[in-house]
């Protein structure tokens, strides 16, 4: 478990070119990375390195992901040498803050009430693409809209979707369900074998992972398919 010590490298003591807080104060705090802005909350490093290279460190830990960073808790991030309980605990309230300050627009984002709601966010998106690409929408317990992620990205005639990319994007937003959705340059909006069978594995995936797939969405230019409209999530 890391132990805070007296340490050398106090903010006031970098240089003037590593120094986030006045960085933010002359540039604002849409300026700044995210490692300066851990550096500024844990305020010191190590005798052996900056707060800077501290929260780099602390970042890689997270794989560089807010959201990985945010469900570490004070145990894992204690494990890292140079953290003790003070900057542990001044990382997860800032996380908590902004998930808060989060929470209070949730009203702002989008209720999925049906088919036809989720087509209207990726419509636009994907619908006049010129290539095959996958993405999700990541919903909460209310319905609401956490994020619409790319998964990825092919040609003409196909694309490839990973189940355990998919998944660990909803794990690590915390969501509650998915709908799938994947657009078909063709026009043609009939699914093929291999729509199906994905989607089959997937919903099953899902429901060992408590995340429902709520649907699977084929999108063209003028158009979609639903899978869940067809009775084809079973």
């Amino acid at each position: 478990m890391g132990a805070e010590t007296n340490v050398k490298l106090n903010i006031p003591e970098w240089s003037k070119e590593d120094r986030p807080r006045e960085r933010l104060l002359a540039r604002g705090p849409k300026a700044m990375s995210d490692v300066e802005l851990v550096a500024i909350l844990i305020r010191s490093g190590t005798p052996t390195e900056s707060a800077v290279e501290l929260a780099r460190t602390i970042l890689k830990q997270a794989d560089n992901d807010l959201h990985k960073l945010a469900a570490m808790g004070h145990t894992a991030l204690m494990r890292i040498h140079g953290v003790g309980e003070a900057k542990a605990m001044s990382i997860i309230a800032a996380l908590e803050l902004g998930q808060r300050r989060r929470d209070l627009t949730v009203a702002d984002r989008p209720l999925i009430t049906s088919s036809r709601t989720a087509f209207e966010l990726l419509q636009p998106v994907v619908g006049d693409l010129s290539h095959e690409e996958f993405w999700l929408l990541l919903l909460d317990r209310g319905n609401r809209l956490l994020e619409r992620i790319q998964v990825s990205l092919g040609g003409m005639h196909g694309t490839v979707a990973d189940p355990k990319l998919i998944f660990g994007k909803a794990l690590d937003r915390k969501a509650s369900s998915i709908i799938l959705c994947h657009n078909h340059p063709s026009g043609q909006l009939r699914p093929s074998s291999e729509d199906i069978a994905l989607t089959k594995k997937l919903v099953e995936g899902g429901a060992f992972l408590d995340i429902a797939v709520q649907d699977h969405l084929i999108v063209t230019s003028t158009g979609y398919y639903s899978f869940a409209d067809n009775g084809q999530l079973r």
